[in-house]
């Protein structure tokens, strides 16, 4: 989800975008490499393509935040941006579906203990033109419920000068 650089909040009018109730898909839940491929898949598609905000939403708990650490480029103020799923969806929605954008796994290391879990997870995004225009690292937070995995947290920081993706995770 390290979108924050593709200008997700733009000018482009802002709508609700539906995220229906669906069920879970067993390969997407059972572990946790699965529930982060997953929560890639879903963001991803060419130009003109629906996201997958129905599977999307399967991953989440209800209760989850997305939170985007972004530093102004001009005074290097850092910021957190946080958001629900849905305030997610309908602030990328838009420009996702129509420039395209593709979020692509590089790396991840995985901490679990018990029933939670934290993912380090490297990533690349595209335009559907094939041009990179974001590279960072993922941070998911995960529990495990006794039947399927849970996103609770996703945090996300962008590379840039001083802030290269570790070698770990290259």
């Amino acid at each position: 989800m390290g979108v924050s650089g593709f200008g997700i909040v733009s000018a482009q009018k802002k709508v609700h975008v539906d995220r229906p109730t669906i069920e879970a898909r067993a390969e997407d839940v059972s572990t946790i490499e699965g529930i982060v491929k997953a929560s890639y898949e879903t963001i991803s598609g060419g130009a003109g393509v629906a996201r997958q905000w129905g599977r999307d939403r399967t991953l989440f708990d209800p209760n989850s935040r997305s939170v985007a650490v972004e530093v102004d480029r001009k005074t290097g103020a850092v910021k957190a941006r946080g958001s629900t799923e849905q305030e997610f969806a309908d602030d990328a929605d838009a420009s996702m579906v129509k420039d395209g954008f593709t979020e692509l796994e590089l790396k991840h290391i995985i901490q679990r203990f018990g029933n939670v879990a934290t993912v380090l997870s490297s990533y690349q995004g595209s335009l559907a033109s094939g041009k990179v225009i974001t590279r960072g690292v993922n941070i998911f937070q995960l529990y495990f419920d006794g039947k399927r995995w849970w996103i609770l947290s996703m945090v996300w920081d962008e590379e840039r000068p001083g802030n290269p993706i570790p070698a770990e995770l290259q």
